[in-house]
């Protein structure tokens, strides 16, 4: 079992403290396995089995305990002395109303230590938000990263034939116990099956099956460019789909809920504000845009495009489209005072590619760290700007 330190070391400093801790990401991404290495570790530091209390609502033992009410008695008929009780509740987003259980428990314990899972966005919405009242700290769990990848799957990390092995195949822990295409293939078919249906058909009600994968294959396919509702409406029309575009965007955000996708903004870097308009998508997991690939092969471009947006999230950077006044570069990435800008290419292999990647940066005239990063083992940096090795930049954190 691969120990994802990146997100035990941010969680840590929080085991005993009366905020929510909640964590989020698509299905399979190792949610479960970080609550049980926090278990491990409590132990590990006195805490006996008595005083943890853990329910997994895809096991069918607790299938009544999805009762909110129920829920709510079932664990404090578990608190019978003063001793702190640390309290996990994984893909807690299958009980209704499970806002009234954290809520009942904060307001009439003060030995309790809580932490949830969820696999969708409803724990990260306004709702959720209002209701706890700000008292919870939210982590993002993403797959593994592509230096846990070499960890966990013991593949020679400076390896292309590793890197590409991630491009195509993702980092969804579970594939890694598969060396055959096919198995691998069928594997994340099942997830993908899991998502659609379970956080997508059941929780938000959308019917149309086959509707929702031609959306998806269109993200897929244009993944990293600008999205157009119009675009994406005379493509399904071609595929003999009629939608409209209130319809369209109400997939969308179901595609968004499900932690499919990612919507990704642009940042005016001269206006220093957020704009609303011409934004991209980019997938959560390459691997699940492998199985939904029209194309035989990949965009190498936009696959490493995607990699490094997907980086960039795990190392808890907000990410942009960067907007500059002669057009725009890859991405602008913000954590608290720190902000990098990165283009991002497959390989610099002429004067032309190299000029436009560098020249990018040029209307920007600020001092913060500007990144070109390709396959190139060669370094082509020059006038402040870094360029970097994909495969090493991934490596170095």
């Amino acid at each position: 079992m691969l120990k994802r330190e990146s997100y035990l070391s941010r969680i840590r400093g929080f085991y005993n403290s009366d905020l929510i801790k909640i964590l989020v990401g698509i299905r399979r991404c190792g949610k479960s396995v970080i609550l049980r290495q926090i278990i491990d570790e409590l132990k590990e530091n006195g805490c006996d089995d008595e005083h943890i209390i853990f329910i997994n609502f895809e096991y069918i033992e607790y299938e009544e305990l999805r009762d909110y009410k129920k829920l709510n008695t079932f664990i404090k008929d578990k608190i019978i002395d003063n001793k702190r009780y640390y309290i996990f509740l994984d893909e807690i987003q299958k009980v209704e109303k499970f806002e009234e259980v954290i809520n009942s428990l904060r307001a009439s314990t003060d030995n309790t230590s809580i932490f949830i899972t969820g696999s969708n966005s409803k724990l990260l919405s306004k709702e959720l938000s209002t209701v706890l009242s700000g008292r919870y700290v939210l982590f993002n769990i993403y797959p593994l990263s592509y230096k846990e990848f070499t960890l966990l799957s013991k593949k020679n990390p400076l390896s292309e034939e590793t890197f590409w092995n991630y491009v195509k195949w993702g980092g969804l822990p579970n594939r890694c116990e598969f060396s055959d295409d096919n198995n691998i293939r069928d594997y994340l078919h099942s997830v993908f099956d899991s998502i659609i249906l379970r956080d997508v058909v059941d929780n938000l009600g959308l019917k149309d099956i086959l509707l929702f994968n031609l959306l998806l294959q269109y993200i897929v396919d244009t993944t990293g460019r600008e999205f157009s509702a119009e675009n994406v409406i005379n493509y399904l029309k071609s595929e003999g789909k009629s939608i409209s575009t209130q319809t369209l965007y109400t997939y969308l955000d179901a595609l968004c809920k499900a932690l499919i996708i990612n919507k990704i903004y642009r940042y005016d870097i001269h206006g220093k504000a957020i704009l609303k308009t011409l934004n991209k998508y980019y997938m959560t997991d390459l691997g699940i845009a492998q199985i939904k690939n029209n194309n035989f092969e990949i965009n190498k471009s936009f696959a490493i495009e995607n990699v490094v947006y997907n980086e960039l999230l795990k190392r808890g950077y907000d990410v942009y489209i960067g907007k500059t006044k002669n057009g725009e570069i890859d991405f602008t990435a913000i954590k608290g005072n720190i902000k990098e800008y990165y283009q991002v290419t497959y390989l610099l292999d002429s004067d032309k590619v190299i000029d436009r990647e560098f020249n990018a940066f040029n209307t920007i005239d600020d001092n913060y760290p500007k990144y070109v990063l390709s396959l190139d083992k060669t370094d082509f940096s020059r006038d402040g700007i870094i360029h970097k090795n994909i495969i090493d930049w991934l490596l170095s954190e």
